[in-house]
């Protein structure tokens, strides 16, 4: 499988072209109302055509219910469906099955033992995107809050596990969390933008290439 880079939380159809431009494999578009990066389901299905064949869509959805899925996959037609909440295994397993497409979901970590939670999730899910735990404020964001982890804690992680690296990543330490932790993937929202939501080409464009010459290195 071929490393990929996914740049997330994109909502205008200028941000979403200098992804696409950039090289960008997979492109996200966020399913939830309390973040800057929201997109409603009309803005979602036109961005959506505009990716479509260019880029893997994603849309990212936080402990939805079936019909919150069912019009999310009707509207945006995404290629994967990312899960940012609480859903358990079985509930990601529940959801593929439902939706007949694969699902990526997102763990949180601070510590080491947060990592026990991800053999269970391997099964059922295509990606397992490591993110940083929310700041433990009520307004907090369950991603996008531009916080890394210690990655040191991925020591010793199975390498068949289908990690995708999140949280506090930018064009400047990229290349050295690829370095260190040897992921299959990357992920980037707040660390490409200019202000909360709003994503900036240049940083897009230098995230991708930095991202692309580690990944390269690594072969």
């Amino acid at each position: 499988m071929n490393n990929l880079i996914k740049i997330c939380g994109l909502s205008t159809p200028e941000t979403l072209e200098a992804a696409l431009d950039a090289g960008a494999d997979m492109v996200g578009f966020v399913r939830y109302p309390k973040s800057p990066r929201h997109v409603t389901l009309d803005l979602g299905h036109r961005l959506s055509l505009q990716a479509k064949g260019r880029a893997l869509r994603v849309v990212l959805l936080v402990d939805p219910g079936d019909e919150e899925i069912a019009q999310a996959v009707e509207a945006i037609n995404p290629d994967l469906i990312q899960l940012h909440g609480h859903e358990s295994p079985e509930r990601v397993a529940e959801i593929r099955s439902m939706v007949k497409r694969p699902v990526m979901k997102a763990v949180g970590i601070a510590e080491k033992s947060d990592l026990e939670a991800l053999a269970p999730y391997a099964e059922g899910s295509e990606h397992i995107l490591l993110d940083a735990k929310p700041p433990r404020t009520a307004d907090a964001l369950p991603g996008g809050n531009g916080v890394s982890f210690d990655w040191k804690l991925l020591n010793g992680l199975d390498p068949a596990l289908p990690i995708m690296l999140s949280g506090g990543l930018n064009p400047d330490n990229v290349a050295e969390a690829i370095r260190l932790t040897h992921p299959k993937a990357v992920d980037v929202s707040s660390g490409v933008e200019s202000s909360p939501g709003l994503k900036d080409a240049a940083k897009i464009k230098a995230f991708v290439q930095a991202a692309r010459t580690a990944f390269a290195a690594q072969h």
